[in-house]
């Protein structure tokens, strides 16, 4: 069973429907794994601490494929994707 429930902000959204249709394949292939467990290995989760400073809370980043990235926090039990984009978006 999940132990998580997944909310998505709306800037993760606009973010998505700018991808290219490839881009937003790859993104669901990966959402197929990261629903079952969001720091599956698989996955390459990691921090990212410049945004973690911005946010105020520990930010973490999936790798969906090459430069593309997606980038989340937890909260309780809510899992938050935040924004959805190369390397740029780490920077806020």
């Amino acid at each position: 069973m999940n132990r998580y429930r997944y909310k998505a902000a709306p800037r993760f959204w606009k973010s998505y429907a700018k991808l290219n249709p490839r881009q937003q394949e790859s993104a669901r292939r990966t959402w197929s794994v990261f629903k079952q467990d969001p720091f599956h290995p698989s996955l390459r989760t990691h921090k990212i601490h410049q945004l973690s400073a911005v946010y105020g809370r520990t930010i973490h980043a999936v790798v969906i494929e090459g430069d593309l990235r997606a980038v989340f926090y937890v909260e309780g039990d809510t899992v938050w994707s935040v924004d959805i984009g190369s390397h740029a978006i780490y920077r806020g």
